[in-house]
């Protein structure tokens, strides 16, 4: 139960962030990405407040805390290879950000505000998700063991 409750309370920080920021309008996503036309930076600000904040808290974290609290263990990524997967996986989706001003994180909070580019954009990603592992299940049964 404080598992559930420790994750409620970090998406809804997550979330209000998310909208007190701006990442939750699509325009104002889409104005930074315009830098030839109604450039906003103010995004610059946000996210160097949430690289700042990252790179505090996993010093700390990480230096204080053998284990987390509600997990046998970190699950922190073993590769460090810079593979086809992850160059295309990264295209699309700074791809989808740019063309539809939503990246996940901001989408999850922007469904509150009932717009229905909202919802086609969870739906469209969903459906990415859904394709790419059919796509990386076949391709990974073609593979030679």
């Amino acid at each position: 139960m404080n598992k559930i409750l420790s994750a409620f309370a970090i998406g809804a920080v997550f979330g209000i962030g998310i909208a007190i920021s701006g990442m939750a309008n699509p325009a104002k996503v889409l104005n930074f990405f315009d830098v030839a036309g109604t450039w906003d930076p103010s995004l610059l600000f946000v996210m160097g407040g949430a690289l700042a904040t990252a790179a505090i808290g996993y010093r700390l974290l990480f230096g204080a805390r053998e284990k987390p609290v509600f997990e046998a263990g970190y699950q922190l990524p073993t590769s460090r290879r810079i593979d086809a997967e992850l160059i295309g996986g990264s295209a699309v989706f700074g791809i989808g950000w740019g063309i539809s001003g939503f990246c996940p994180g901001g989408a999850i909070p922007a469904l509150g505000l009932g717009y229905a580019e909202t919802f086609i954009f969870i739906a469209a990603m969903m459906a990415g998700i859904v394709v790419a592992r059919i796509l990386k299940a076949r391709t990974a049964q073609a593979a030679p063991a």
